[in-house]
Parts: structure tokens; sequence; C-alpha cells
């Protein structure tokens, strides 16, 4: 009987020690916990929209939407409660996003939700009136788009079946303001599909400050050629089909419309050939309703704002650029309120800096200056005469925050090692600071504009702990210099237990397209993937080539006219420093990309051939004679212009050089990258004789996520291709 207890006694501690070690160890990631269990996501503050007064914002969680107050950072009511919204046949409506209107006293709510393109999208909208407690549809007559109240929250401005609406509810009467619109053919404010994408806006049309006129997008696409794409699942599958312009082909032609609401009646702004030039950009300056336009030619090299007036349609030119390579486009225009004069971000001088100009087109001030970068505005408080912007100053890989008065003196507001970005309250007296490095997930702190943090709202405790639970390896950067003579930066994450004696398989992930970065001092999602191949025994690395972002104009821009090059020849010399490092086996480096990466993974494997044994690329590009004309032409000119450029550095070109172990996967309805890429890039690898695998997503879009299971199944594919050539080999 004693023996009895002494072994249950000694079964006891073995168990306790057994668990301790476990938990000292940890649990190892898994696909099902990235995938299916989202186990390891980060908060953050959902629906986030500051208040008039400058003392109080609203938050979206658990179907409410919350006030809470700057100072104190605590909730100070609630603004709509979720359960009381219902529709018209008693069913509950779901708070899962909303728009404010001006006056604070309505809410947008959308519901029943279908996607378009990547950025688009229509849904059943409700109005919420916050003063009756009411709930009504915007439309009784189909799926709205993009809503937008008017300045005195009086009225609604749609987009339905490509035509424009405005919903009166005084009246509670919806006026159709355009006629014609129609599917591929008339577009009334909102933008065709290049638009879209490569200039990264939905709603073309704009209601002026004082609300009296609203100006409006036509696109006219009837002339721009189809690309058409097979939806499987039905007996007989889709055929579908969309405008798409491909590089050197017919574009829209755009127009621009003014729209009185007194007189009921739209004018047509003078806005030059249509054939040789692009509106990136319309917008209000805040008083004198002078619209302002955007006019960049078709080879994007030169750019020219100029100011239209509502009544009479008169216009100027207040400010021109030109630049030798291309002319990014960008949301940094910010007026002073008077209107008299405007900021905005050039590279004219060889890094993205702050210029002032006044209305008359003459420069007034060059606000900042270095070698580094300014990543965007953040807004202007005139009171104070700031204005606040974000830099990549300390490192490209950083962000940090400033403000700068018009005189040029700068004052530091959040510069933290890392990520900061900062959201303001509209009087400029808080502000809502975000923070997060590669290793460190978000940390969310009200600040007063003096710099004294007020309350840490959500610091992410639980991911971090899990963090170290599942031992997560740490991202650390480095840099190296090429054979040419550049310094490039990355970062890598090692494997668990890592022996420095010991030759690893070694991943290099790449994006590397113009003006992009994956070396980033951020938590980015928490790199999970490949965090978790980390722990399988593979090094993975990034490393930015030149043409990347945030390094200065003439670094970003000499891919200039052949796009794949450089990029390639860094990524090849990425591999070489793995390997002269004894970090790598020389006979053991994979690639892996994703879109522009998915191209640059190609070529790795084909011009890298002898550096790179394995390669993935998702969703690629194989050739941009295939790709859009407003990305493609900005960085390539027209094919017939620029030939050479678009074919030597084509993966297509270069399939018989492939020796390796390769794995392209796209998904079939693709409407960014199309899988035309894919499958003109297998022709190419069959006609060589070359081995490799592929895999075909049906009805999946350029992310891969269409369908029961699919990121699991695709992210599954990719972690066994590696395990069997880089882990197994």
């Amino acid at each position: 009987m004693i023996m009895k207890k002494i072994h249950c006694v000694l079964c006891i501690i073995l168990s306790y020690f057994i668990a301790v070690n476990a938990m000292a160890q940890g649990q190892k990631m898994t696909l099902e916990k990235i995938f299916k269990e989202k186990y390891y996501t980060t908060k953050n503050i959902q629906g986030m929209r500051p208040l008039n007064d400058g003392e109080r914002y609203l938050t979206l969680k658990e179907n409410k939407i919350n006030i809470y107050g700057y100072k104190t950072g605590e909730q100070l009511g609630t603004f709509v409660d979720g359960a009381n919204l219902l529709d018209e046949a008693g069913e509950n409506i779901l708070l899962t996003g909303y728009q404010l209107s001006p006056d604070e006293k309505k809410i947008l709510i959308p519901t029943a939700t279908e996607a378009i393109y990547r950025h688009s999208s229509k849904s059943e909208y409700y109005i919420y009136d916050t003063e009756t407690g009411t709930t009504a549809r915007l439309s009784e007559a189909g799926k709205q788009r993009i809503p937008h109240f008017s300045p005195d929250g009086r009225k609604v401005a749609f987009v339905r079946d490509n035509n424009l609406f405005i919903k009166d509810f005084s009246i509670n009467a919806e006026t159709q303001i355009t006629q014609d619109g129609t599917y591929n053919e008339i577009i009334y404010g909102t933008t065709d599909w290049v638009y879209e994408e490569e200039f990264g806006f939905t709603t073309a049309f704009f209601w002026s400050p004082d609300g009296r006129y609203i100006a409006y997008y036509r696109f006219d696409e009837s002339h721009v050629k189809e690309f058409q794409m097979t939806i499987y699942g039905d007996l007989y599958p889709e055929e579908y089909k969309y405008k798409y312009p491909k590089a050197g082909e017919n574009n829209s032609l755009v127009d621009i419309f003014i729209y009185d609401l007194e007189r009921g009646q739209s004018k047509k702004v003078d806005v030059g050939d249509h054939y040789d030039q692009y509106i990136p950009r319309i917008k209000w300056a805040p008083v004198g309703n002078q619209l302002i336009v955007y006019r960049l030619n078709r080879l994007q090299n030169h750019l020219t704002l100029m100011s239209v007036s509502a009544v009479d349609l008169s216009s100027k030119a207040i400010y021109t650029e030109e630049n030798k390579y291309y002319i990014d486009i960008n949301d940094d225009l910010t007026f002073t309120p008077d209107g008299k004069s405007f900021f905005l971000t050039s590279e004219k001088d060889g890094f993205n800096h702050i210029y002032q100009y006044g209305t008359d087109g003459k420069e007034k001030a060059q606000l900042t200056q270095g070698a580094y970068d300014v990543v965007q505005i953040l807004g202007f408080d005139d009171k104070k005469g700031v204005l606040y912007y974000q830099a990549a100053e300390s490192a490209p890989y950083n962000r940090e925050v400033f403000g700068v008065d018009l005189k040029g003196k700068k004052t530091q507001i959040a510069v933290k090692p890392g990520t900061n970005d900062v959201r303001f309250g509209k009087e400029f007296k808080y502000y809502i600071h975000t923070w997060s490095d590669a290793n460190t997930p978000p940390v969310y702190t009200i600040f007063d504009i003096k710099g004294k943090p007020l309350r840490v709202l959500e610091n992410n405790e639980k991911m971090q702990e899990l963090a170290k639970e599942d031992r997560f390896g740490e991202k650390e950067f480095f840099s190296f210099e090429t054979e040419d003579g550049y310094t490039l930066n990355g970062w890598m994450i090692k494997p668990l237990n890592y022996d420095p004696a010991k030759k690893y398989p070694a991943l290099v992930y790449v994006y590397g397209g113009p003006g992009s970065q994956t070396v980033l001092n951020s938590w980015q999602n928490g790199a999970l993937w490949y965090r978790m191949l980390a722990q399988e025994g593979i090094l993975i690395v990034s490393v930015d080539n030149r043409g990347t972002g945030y390094r200065g104009e003439e670094f970003k821009k000499m891919t200039y006219l052949q796009l794949g090059k450089y990029e390639t020849e860094d990524q090849i010399e990425a591999a070489k420093y793995l390997i002269k490092q004894n970090l790598a086996d020389p006979e053991r480096v994979g690639v892996y990309g994703w879109s522009y990466g998915g191209y640059m993974s190609s070529l790795c494997m084909t011009q890298g051939a002898d550096y790179f044994s394995t390669g993935i690329a998702v969703a690629p590009v194989t050739t941009w004679r295939y790709y859009d004309n407003i990305y493609t032409e900005r960085f390539m000119r027209t094919p017939q212009e620029n030939p050479d450029g678009y074919d030597e550095n084509s993966p297509i070109n270069h399939a018989d050089k492939m020796k390796g172990n390769y794995l392209i996967v796209h998904g079939t309805a693709d409407d960014n990258v199309h899988a035309q890429n894919s499958i003109d890039m297998i022709t190419a690898l069959v006609d060589a004789d070359v081995d490799f695998e592929m895999f075909f997503y049906p009805n999946s879009n350029h992310g891969i996520y269409t369908g029961k299971n699919t990121s699991y199944h695709l992210y599954k594919k990719m972690t066994k291709f590696l395990k069997e050539h880089l882990i197994e080999k």
C-alpha cells in the first residue's frame, strides 16, 4: 500500500515536470492554427471615427457603435446598439461597418454585400436616424454602390447600374442624375476596372463643400477590349466578360461633369485630349466652389493640376510637374482652410518631400528635405500652422510621424523604432497612436498633442504571450553589398535551435515591384506562415531589391523600361550572400512570391537557375504584354515603344533555362493577373520539355480564397512542396 502511494506521488511529480517542460518548450505552429482556427489573430480598433467636438470618437465592437473620450479613453456611452436595428421585416441588421453623416445624426449601414472586383462592392444600405431611432432602406430599386452623405447630411448620392442618383431625405425622393449608364459601356460616378486597380479609388463623385454641386466622372469604355473568364459550377459554365485594357491597348474615354442641384443641370468640364491622358483624381478646394482636376499624360510623366470654377467652368493651371521617369499619384493634396494655398508631395529633388504652393501656381516653400522619403501627409492644423506627416527617416524600413510648421521647423510626434502611425481627432488636440515592430504586434495608445500618453487602448498582450508560447522566431534585419556596389536591406527568421555551424535550406520570399517593400519593421500580421516554416527547419529571408521604395527616386526608378532585370540580379545576389555567409545550403535555396513576386520567383528559377533549386510562383505575371496598361506603361511605356523591355525579362522567354523544382499556382477567375499568364508559362515549359507542377483553384480571384478551405489547401500544398524539395531532399 505504501509502495503504491509512493508510486502515485512519483507519477504526479513526473507528470508535473513533463508539463512544465512542455510549457517551457511551447507548442509548434500549425497550418490549422493559422488558417482554420485563426489562433494568432491580433486585435485592432475597428470602425474608429473622430467626432466633430474633437473630444470624443467612435469605435465598432460586438455589434455596437460606442462613444469614447480621448482624454481618458473610457467609454462614455453607446451611439448605436445593433440589437435595435431592424429591417422592414423585423429582422436584425448586423453592424459590420458604417458611415457617419457630417452632422452626426445619421449612419449608413451596408447589408447583403456582393463583391465586384478587389476594391469594389454593392450592398443594400439602410439609413439609421439617431434622433428618431428609425431605420429605413436607402433605396427600394436595387443594391447601391459607394453612397456618400451631402455636407449637411440631408441627402445621399450613390451609384446603381452605372448611373448616379441622389436621395433627398427631406422629401423622401430619389433623383436620377444620369441616364445612359450601361454595363461594359458607360459608367457614371464610379470607375472602370483599371482605374480602380491602379489609381486606387472607386468613388468617382464628390460633393462640393457647400453641397450645391456634385462633380462626377463619366467613363466611356465601349472601345476597350473585353477579357473573358469561365466561371465553373453549373452544367454550362458562365462566360464572364469585362473591360480590361492591356498594355498598349485603348483606354476608357474619361470626362468630368459638375451637377448643379439648384438648377438640376450637368455641365461638362474641358479636360483636354481624351486619348492621351488620365484623370487620376478630382478634389474640391475648401472654398470658392473650385474643383481641382488632375491631368496626367498616358506616359505618366507630366502632371497638371487645374482649378475649375463650378459656376462658369473657367479654369487655370495651379501646378505642373514633369519627370524623366514617371510620377506617382497619391492623396496628399491638402489645402489650407482659406483655400489660398495647398500642400503636396513630390520627388522632384530626388526624394519624396512636402511643398507648399499658392493657388497662383507659385511655390512658397519646401517644408521637408533630406535623404529620406515622406510617406504621406496626415493632416494640417490651421490654428497652429502645423502640417503632420509620416516619413521613413531613420531607415527605409521604419516609419515615424513628425509635425512641421510653415517655416520648416520640425517636431517629433512618434519616432519609436518600428512603424508609427497616427490618427488625429478633429481639433488636433488628441491622437490615437498605432505602433508595432517586426516582432511586436500592434499597440494602440491615446496621446494628447503634447505627446503625453493618456491610455493604452489595446496592447495585444495575448498575442505576445502566444508568440512566446509557440516559439515564434524573431525577424532579424541585415544588409549587404552587392557586386555592383548597392547596399540592400533584408530580414531573416532563423530555424528553431539555430546552429551557426550548420547550413540550412533557405526560402527567399520576394515581391520586389516598383515602390513596394517587404523589408518593413512592422508586425505585418505576424508573418505567420514564414515563422511556421522556420520552425520546420527552413531559413526564411526577404530582401528588397533595386526598384523597391523609400530609398529615394533613383533607387526606385532605376528599373524603368526593363522591369525584372535588376530585381532578378539582386535576388541572385541575395542567394549568393546566404551561401557565402554559410547560412544556406547552396543546393537547397528556394524562392517564393505572389503576383509581382510570382513573376520574380519565375525569373529567379530561370535566369537564376544556378542559385535557386526550388520555386513557387502564385498568380504570376509572366509577360507584361498581358497586364493592364496603367500599371505596365507607367514603368515600361507601351510594347510598341519598348518591345525588348517587355520580352527580354519575360519568364516565358527563358523557360528552357529552368532546371529546378517549380510549382505554379493560379486562380481561374483572377481578374487582375489573368490565368492566361500561367497557361502560357506552362506552354513554354512544355515546349522546352521542362518538368514542373501546377495547380489551379476554380473561380478564385487574385487572392485565392474563394470557396471552402481554399487558403488552407493552398498553403498546405505549398508547405508540402517546400518540405519535399528543401527539407527532405
